[in-house]
Protein backbone atom coordinates (compact mmCIF):
# COMPACT_ATOMS: atom_id res chain seq x y z
CA UNK A 1 0.00 0.00 0.00
CA UNK A 2 1.37 3.28 -0.52
CA UNK A 3 0.33 6.80 0.80
CA UNK A 4 0.91 10.00 -0.59
CA UNK A 5 1.49 13.18 1.84
CA UNK A 6 1.74 16.59 0.25
CA UNK A 7 3.65 19.65 1.41
CA UNK A 8 3.19 23.10 -0.03
CA UNK A 9 5.17 25.89 1.02
CA UNK A 10 3.90 29.30 0.58
CA UNK A 11 6.06 32.79 -0.12
CA UNK A 12 5.31 36.45 0.81
CA UNK A 13 7.24 39.27 0.27
CA UNK A 14 7.18 42.24 2.48
CA UNK A 15 8.83 45.47 2.63
CA UNK A 16 10.54 45.43 6.37
CA UNK A 17 10.60 49.20 7.42
CA UNK A 18 12.55 48.72 10.74
CA UNK A 19 15.73 48.43 8.82
CA UNK A 20 14.88 48.86 4.84
CA UNK A 21 15.46 45.65 4.13
CA UNK A 22 13.25 43.05 2.87
CA UNK A 23 11.59 39.99 4.55
CA UNK A 24 9.95 37.19 3.20
CA UNK A 25 7.87 34.60 4.97
CA UNK A 26 7.20 31.03 4.36
CA UNK A 27 4.30 28.95 5.52
CA UNK A 28 4.81 25.28 4.53
CA UNK A 29 1.46 22.84 5.06
CA UNK A 30 1.52 19.06 5.27
CA UNK A 31 -1.23 16.83 4.63
CA UNK A 32 -1.69 13.98 4.79
CA UNK A 33 -3.31 10.86 2.70
CA UNK A 34 -6.08 10.80 5.81
CA UNK A 35 -6.47 14.40 5.42
CA UNK A 36 -4.71 15.34 8.76
CA UNK A 37 -2.87 18.48 8.61
CA UNK A 38 0.30 20.31 10.04
CA UNK A 39 1.95 23.61 9.36
CA UNK A 40 5.28 25.29 9.64
CA UNK A 41 6.64 28.60 9.70
CA UNK A 42 10.07 30.46 8.52
CA UNK A 43 11.65 33.71 7.50
CA UNK A 44 14.36 35.47 6.27
CA UNK A 45 15.14 39.57 6.49
CA UNK A 46 17.32 40.62 3.92
CA UNK A 47 20.19 43.43 5.28
CA UNK A 48 19.62 46.76 3.74
CA UNK A 49 24.18 45.82 2.82
CA UNK A 50 23.11 42.52 0.91
CA UNK A 51 22.67 42.16 -2.46
CA UNK A 52 19.11 42.02 -3.35
CA UNK A 53 18.98 38.49 -4.69
CA UNK A 54 15.46 37.31 -3.92
CA UNK A 55 15.76 33.21 -4.47
CA UNK A 56 18.01 33.40 -1.71
CA UNK A 57 15.14 34.92 0.54
CA UNK A 58 12.78 32.44 -0.57
CA UNK A 59 15.15 29.44 0.15
CA UNK A 60 16.41 30.83 3.44
CA UNK A 61 11.89 31.61 4.46
CA UNK A 62 11.17 27.83 3.02
CA UNK A 63 14.15 25.92 4.49
CA UNK A 64 13.10 27.33 7.83
CA UNK A 65 9.62 26.88 7.54
CA UNK A 66 10.15 22.97 6.38
CA UNK A 67 12.30 22.19 9.53
CA UNK A 68 9.52 24.34 11.87
CA UNK A 69 7.23 21.72 10.00
CA UNK A 70 9.69 18.62 10.31
CA UNK A 71 9.99 19.86 14.63
CA UNK A 72 6.09 19.64 14.73
CA UNK A 73 5.84 16.47 12.71
CA UNK A 74 8.66 14.82 14.96
CA UNK A 75 6.49 16.04 18.16
CA UNK A 76 3.08 15.03 17.16
CA UNK A 77 4.55 11.53 16.79
CA UNK A 78 6.13 11.69 20.40
CA UNK A 79 2.44 12.81 21.60
CA UNK A 80 1.09 10.38 19.57
CA UNK A 81 3.43 7.05 21.11
CA UNK A 82 2.76 8.64 24.53
CA UNK A 83 -0.69 8.09 24.24
CA UNK A 84 -0.19 4.58 23.36
CA UNK A 85 2.42 3.58 25.77
CA UNK A 86 1.12 6.04 28.64
CA UNK A 87 4.04 7.55 29.59
CA UNK A 88 6.76 10.59 28.34
CA UNK A 89 8.58 9.08 25.10
CA UNK A 90 10.87 11.51 23.43
CA UNK A 91 12.09 10.84 19.73
CA UNK A 92 15.44 12.49 18.17
CA UNK A 93 16.39 13.16 15.04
Amino acid sequence: MTHTWKVVVHLFDADDLHDLGATTKAHAVLTTSAGTTLEGFGRARRAPQDLDVPEIGDELAAARALRDLADRLLRATSDDIAAIEHGEVRITG
